[in-house]
């Protein structure tokens, strides 16, 4: 069994290592105002996603998210005092999005098991004209990037016992115009604190977003396998 990549202990702050992560797999290096984002239904890439998307804009929703625990949340970098939960929206869900998307910066919506393509256009009218954000957990139609975890594995637990210390993912990026070329990057997400953590490679750097196809195992070999 090979040597673990380093996990980077760098708080994710902005300009940072950890902070520049999911800047790779991005158009331009951010979530752009105005748009949709998928997470692929992976909560902590959801949670990674809010904390980048509101680094310069703190505000943020929750909306059909009941099971968004508090502490991974705060672990994640978002703050809990610039945030506002709507656990069950109900069956207005969509115009309860539009209300929150007109007065929040960064929204994040649970996955959906249909949304008509009219609802669609008319929230990616509300995101456009307020310069808000979706982040939604599942595929949303429409998303400028869509967002997956494809493979990964969680590192710490050796002869049955033992404390996790982190998941090792695979994230890939794909999506429309600037994002079309599909790209994957490897990191902690959750580190050793919670938060998205680089990997560092043996001269201790973080290794760069790949072009290649991201459809492989997490560091070669076998390890607990985290599905969906």
């Amino acid at each position: 069994m090979g040597r673990p990549a380093a996990i980077e202990e760098t708080e994710s702050g902005a300009g940072s290592p950890a902070s520049s992560l999911l800047a790779t797999l991005l158009p331009g290096g951010r979530v752009r105002a105005g748009t949709a984002v998928s997470a692929g239904g992976d909560m902590p890439l959801l949670l990674a996603l809010a904390a980048e998307a509101s680094r310069s804009t703190p505000g943020w929703a929750a909306v059909g998210l009941p099971q968004l625990g508090v502490l991974a949340a705060q672990a994640a970098g978002l703050d809990l005092a610039h945030g506002m939960r709507i656990d069950s929206p109900g069956r207005q869900w969509a115009q309860v999005l539009a209300t929150v998307l007109e007065a929040v910066p960064v929204v994040m919506t649970g996955s959906l098991d249909s949304v008509p393509d009219r609802v669609a256009r008319r929230l990616a009218a509300v995101m456009r004209r307020s310069g808000s954000v979706l982040l939604s957990a599942g595929d949303w139609p429409g998303a400028d990037v869509r967002l997956q975890v494809v493979a990964s594995s969680w590192e710490g637990i050796g002869q049955g016992h033992g404390l996790l210390h982190g998941r090792r993912v695979t994230v890939a990026a794909a999506g429309r115009g600037a994002a079309s070329a599909a790209r994957h990057a490897e990191m902690w997400l959750p580190g050793p604190k919670g938060a998205i953590a680089p990997l560092l490679t043996e001269d201790g750097h973080a290794p760069a977003a790949s072009e290649a196809p991201a459809m492989r195992a997490v560091g070669g070999r076998a390890g607990l396998r985290v599905v969906g």
